[in-house]
Protein backbone atom coordinates (compact mmCIF):
# COMPACT_ATOMS: atom_id res chain seq x y z
CA UNK A 1 0.00 0.00 0.00
CA UNK A 2 1.21 3.46 -0.92
CA UNK A 3 2.35 5.70 2.16
CA UNK A 4 1.12 9.47 2.33
CA UNK A 5 3.61 12.00 1.77
CA UNK A 6 3.59 15.66 2.51
CA UNK A 7 5.47 17.88 0.44
CA UNK A 8 5.83 21.55 -0.64
CA UNK A 9 4.25 22.74 -3.72
CA UNK A 10 5.31 25.84 -5.77
CA UNK A 11 2.58 26.74 -8.87
CA UNK A 12 3.23 29.35 -11.28
CA UNK A 13 0.40 31.90 -11.35
CA UNK A 14 -0.31 34.15 -14.08
CA UNK A 15 -3.69 36.26 -14.78
CA UNK A 16 -3.40 36.67 -18.57
CA UNK A 17 -0.91 36.34 -21.44
CA UNK A 18 0.23 40.20 -20.91
CA UNK A 19 0.52 40.07 -16.52
CA UNK A 20 3.58 39.06 -14.69
CA UNK A 21 3.76 35.61 -13.29
CA UNK A 22 4.89 34.25 -9.81
CA UNK A 23 5.43 31.10 -8.01
CA UNK A 24 2.80 30.34 -4.65
CA UNK A 25 3.63 28.24 -2.23
CA UNK A 26 1.08 25.02 -0.81
CA UNK A 27 1.28 23.19 1.77
CA UNK A 28 0.33 19.91 0.74
CA UNK A 29 -0.36 17.55 3.90
CA UNK A 30 -0.84 13.56 3.82
CA UNK A 31 -1.80 13.14 0.01
CA UNK A 32 -1.96 9.59 -0.83
CA UNK A 33 0.75 8.40 -2.81
CA UNK A 34 -1.98 6.48 -5.27
CA UNK A 35 -3.16 9.70 -6.06
CA UNK A 36 -2.58 10.85 -9.38
CA UNK A 37 -1.35 14.62 -10.13
CA UNK A 38 -4.13 16.07 -11.54
CA UNK A 39 -6.05 14.65 -8.81
CA UNK A 40 -3.66 16.02 -5.94
CA UNK A 41 -4.24 19.42 -8.26
CA UNK A 42 -7.73 18.87 -7.79
CA UNK A 43 -7.86 18.59 -3.84
CA UNK A 44 -5.36 21.80 -3.85
CA UNK A 45 -7.92 23.85 -5.87
CA UNK A 46 -11.04 22.35 -3.28
CA UNK A 47 -8.93 23.88 -0.83
CA UNK A 48 -8.42 27.08 -2.45
CA UNK A 49 -12.01 27.43 -3.03
CA UNK A 50 -13.26 26.78 0.86
CA UNK A 51 -10.70 29.57 1.60
CA UNK A 52 -12.37 31.92 -0.89
CA UNK A 53 -9.43 32.35 -2.98
CA UNK A 54 -8.91 31.22 -6.55
CA UNK A 55 -8.49 28.03 -7.79
CA UNK A 56 -5.24 27.39 -9.96
CA UNK A 57 -6.14 26.78 -13.92
CA UNK A 58 -4.44 23.86 -15.66
CA UNK A 59 -5.67 22.23 -18.60
CA UNK A 60 -7.44 18.47 -18.69
CA UNK A 61 -9.55 16.29 -20.16
CA UNK A 62 -9.09 12.65 -20.88
CA UNK A 63 -6.99 11.96 -17.87
CA UNK A 64 -5.79 8.40 -20.05
CA UNK A 65 -3.03 9.63 -21.47
CA UNK A 66 -4.73 10.46 -25.12
CA UNK A 67 -5.75 13.76 -25.38
CA UNK A 68 -2.72 15.96 -24.28
CA UNK A 69 -4.06 18.77 -22.29
CA UNK A 70 -2.32 17.93 -19.06
CA UNK A 71 0.63 20.65 -20.11
CA UNK A 72 2.62 21.03 -16.62
CA UNK A 73 6.11 21.26 -16.90
CA UNK A 74 7.58 19.57 -13.35
CA UNK A 75 10.24 19.90 -11.53
CA UNK A 76 12.63 20.55 -14.90
CA UNK A 77 10.55 18.10 -17.04
CA UNK A 78 7.46 18.45 -19.33
CA UNK A 79 4.77 16.16 -17.80
CA UNK A 80 6.79 15.35 -14.69
CA UNK A 81 9.54 13.04 -14.12
CA UNK A 82 8.91 9.70 -15.96
CA UNK A 83 9.04 8.45 -19.50
CA UNK A 84 6.67 7.68 -22.02
CA UNK A 85 3.68 8.54 -19.81
CA UNK A 86 1.88 12.41 -19.61
CA UNK A 87 0.82 14.35 -16.40
CA UNK A 88 -2.26 12.84 -15.69
CA UNK A 89 -0.54 9.11 -15.30
CA UNK A 90 2.17 10.23 -13.02
CA UNK A 91 1.18 9.31 -9.58
CA UNK A 92 2.39 10.97 -5.93
CA UNK A 93 4.21 7.96 -5.10
CA UNK A 94 7.22 9.06 -7.17
CA UNK A 95 7.79 11.97 -5.27
CA UNK A 96 9.45 11.86 -1.46
CA UNK A 97 8.31 12.86 1.73
CA UNK A 98 9.01 16.55 2.51
CA UNK A 99 10.01 17.02 -1.31
CA UNK A 100 9.61 20.38 -3.04
CA UNK A 101 6.96 19.89 -6.77
CA UNK A 102 7.60 23.14 -9.07
CA UNK A 103 4.81 23.01 -11.33
CA UNK A 104 4.97 25.27 -14.57
CA UNK A 105 3.52 26.11 -17.85
CA UNK A 106 4.91 25.37 -21.47
CA UNK A 107 7.86 28.07 -21.65
CA UNK A 108 6.86 29.07 -25.67
CA UNK A 109 6.66 32.15 -27.59
CA UNK A 110 4.45 29.93 -29.61
CA UNK A 111 2.54 28.72 -26.42
CA UNK A 112 1.04 32.25 -24.69
CA UNK A 113 -0.13 31.48 -21.29
CA UNK A 114 -3.89 32.30 -20.88
CA UNK A 115 -3.71 31.87 -16.98
CA UNK A 116 -1.51 30.00 -14.55
CA UNK A 117 -0.93 26.77 -16.07
CA UNK A 118 -2.82 27.06 -18.77
CA UNK A 119 -1.03 27.74 -22.55
CA UNK A 120 -2.89 28.33 -25.81
CA UNK A 121 -2.18 25.78 -27.94
CA UNK A 122 -3.70 27.13 -30.59
CA UNK A 123 -0.70 27.42 -32.48
CA UNK A 124 -0.84 23.80 -33.39
CA UNK A 125 -4.66 23.40 -34.88
CA UNK A 126 -2.94 26.12 -37.31
CA UNK A 127 -0.12 23.98 -38.78
CA UNK A 128 -2.62 21.42 -39.15
CA UNK A 129 -4.79 24.03 -41.40
CA UNK A 130 -1.88 24.65 -42.86
CA UNK A 131 -1.13 20.76 -44.83
CA UNK A 132 -1.79 17.94 -41.99
CA UNK A 133 -4.60 16.56 -44.40
CA UNK A 134 -5.02 14.67 -47.99
CA UNK A 135 -7.55 15.30 -50.56
CA UNK A 136 -9.34 12.66 -51.71
CA UNK A 137 -12.48 12.21 -53.55
CA UNK A 138 -15.24 10.80 -51.26
CA UNK A 139 -17.58 9.70 -54.09
CA UNK A 140 -17.24 6.81 -53.67
CA UNK A 141 -15.50 5.34 -50.46
CA UNK A 142 -12.86 2.35 -51.44
CA UNK A 143 -12.68 -0.57 -49.13
CA UNK A 144 -9.91 -0.17 -46.09
CA UNK A 145 -7.74 -3.07 -47.32
CA UNK A 146 -8.24 -1.81 -51.05
CA UNK A 147 -4.76 -0.26 -51.49
CA UNK A 148 -1.67 -2.43 -50.73
CA UNK A 149 0.48 -0.80 -47.98
CA UNK A 150 3.46 -3.01 -46.69
CA UNK A 151 3.23 -3.58 -42.89
CA UNK A 152 6.94 -1.75 -42.29
CA UNK A 153 5.37 1.32 -44.03
CA UNK A 154 1.71 0.84 -42.12
CA UNK A 155 4.13 0.41 -38.81
CA UNK A 156 5.89 3.41 -39.51
CA UNK A 157 3.21 5.60 -40.14
CA UNK A 158 1.21 4.58 -37.05
CA UNK A 159 4.36 5.29 -34.82
CA UNK A 160 4.43 8.96 -36.56
CA UNK A 161 0.37 8.87 -35.75
CA UNK A 162 1.28 8.37 -32.43
CA UNK A 163 1.79 12.02 -31.53
CA UNK A 164 -1.28 13.30 -29.36
CA UNK A 165 -0.08 17.15 -30.00
CA UNK A 166 0.41 17.99 -26.09
CA UNK A 167 3.26 19.97 -26.82
CA UNK A 168 5.83 18.71 -24.65
CA UNK A 169 8.30 18.65 -27.32
CA UNK A 170 8.01 22.37 -27.61
CA UNK A 171 8.49 22.91 -23.94
CA UNK A 172 11.67 20.54 -23.62
CA UNK A 173 13.39 21.92 -26.46
CA UNK A 174 15.52 25.04 -25.84
CA UNK A 175 14.67 26.78 -29.15
CA UNK A 176 10.79 26.26 -28.43
CA UNK A 177 10.99 24.16 -31.79
CA UNK A 178 7.75 22.39 -32.90
CA UNK A 179 10.05 20.33 -35.56
CA UNK A 180 8.89 17.26 -33.74
CA UNK A 181 5.25 17.46 -33.57
CA UNK A 182 5.57 18.96 -37.51
CA UNK A 183 7.52 15.85 -38.44
CA UNK A 184 5.73 13.41 -36.96
CA UNK A 185 2.30 14.82 -38.60
CA UNK A 186 4.22 14.90 -41.90
CA UNK A 187 5.39 11.57 -41.70
CA UNK A 188 1.68 10.07 -41.04
CA UNK A 189 0.94 11.15 -44.36
CA UNK A 190 4.13 10.98 -46.53
CA UNK A 191 5.06 7.09 -45.76
CA UNK A 192 1.42 6.27 -47.06
CA UNK A 193 -0.03 6.54 -50.54
CA UNK A 194 -2.88 8.68 -49.71
CA UNK A 195 -0.74 11.77 -48.40
CA UNK A 196 0.95 11.95 -51.85
CA UNK A 197 -1.50 14.04 -53.55
CA UNK A 198 -0.26 17.01 -51.28
CA UNK A 199 3.64 15.68 -51.01
CA UNK A 200 4.93 18.13 -53.27
CA UNK A 201 3.41 20.73 -50.87
CA UNK A 202 2.58 20.34 -47.22
CA UNK A 203 6.07 19.81 -45.62
CA UNK A 204 6.70 23.77 -47.18
CA UNK A 205 3.49 24.95 -46.22
CA UNK A 206 3.47 23.40 -42.44
CA UNK A 207 6.99 24.73 -41.49
CA UNK A 208 6.11 28.11 -42.97
CA UNK A 209 3.17 28.52 -40.63
CA UNK A 210 5.82 26.84 -38.06
CA UNK A 211 7.79 29.67 -38.28
CA UNK A 212 5.24 32.50 -38.57
CA UNK A 213 4.10 31.46 -35.23
CA UNK A 214 7.00 31.95 -33.22
CA UNK A 215 8.53 28.50 -32.71
CA UNK A 216 12.57 28.05 -32.96
CA UNK A 217 14.38 25.94 -35.22
CA UNK A 218 15.55 22.13 -34.35
CA UNK A 219 19.57 21.56 -33.36
CA UNK A 220 19.14 18.28 -32.71
CA UNK A 221 19.54 17.85 -29.04
CA UNK A 222 16.62 15.59 -28.99
CA UNK A 223 15.11 16.36 -25.95
CA UNK A 224 11.84 16.81 -28.01
CA UNK A 225 12.33 12.74 -28.16
CA UNK A 226 13.35 12.57 -24.44
CA UNK A 227 10.73 13.75 -23.05
CA UNK A 228 7.50 12.76 -25.54
CA UNK A 229 5.02 10.78 -23.73
CA UNK A 230 4.58 8.99 -27.03
CA UNK A 231 8.42 8.06 -27.96
CA UNK A 232 8.12 10.01 -31.42
CA UNK A 233 11.14 9.25 -33.08
CA UNK A 234 13.60 12.35 -34.01
CA UNK A 235 13.97 10.52 -37.35
CA UNK A 236 11.02 11.72 -38.85
CA UNK A 237 12.85 15.25 -38.15
CA UNK A 238 15.15 13.52 -40.90
CA UNK A 239 12.07 12.37 -42.62
CA UNK A 240 10.96 16.10 -42.76
CA UNK A 241 13.77 17.79 -43.88
CA UNK A 242 14.18 15.58 -46.85
CA UNK A 243 10.07 16.08 -47.80
CA UNK A 244 10.96 19.76 -47.53
CA UNK A 245 14.36 19.66 -49.81
CA UNK A 246 12.16 17.25 -52.62
CA UNK A 247 9.31 19.72 -52.45
CA UNK A 248 11.99 22.64 -53.21
CA UNK A 249 13.85 21.11 -56.04
CA UNK A 250 10.41 20.63 -57.41
CA UNK A 251 9.60 23.87 -57.48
Amino acid sequence: MDKNISFTLKVWRQRGPKEKGHFDSFQMKDIPGDTSFLEMMDILNEQLVEEGKEPIVFDHDCREGICGMCSMYINGHPHGPATAVTTCQIYMRRFNDGDTITVEPWRSAGFPVIRDLMVDRGAYDKIMQAGGYVSINTGGIPDANAIPIAKKDADEAMDAAACIGCGACVAACKNGSAMLFVSAKVSQLAILPQGKVEAARRAKAMLSKMDELGFGNCTNTRACEAECPKCVSISNIARLNREFISAKLKD
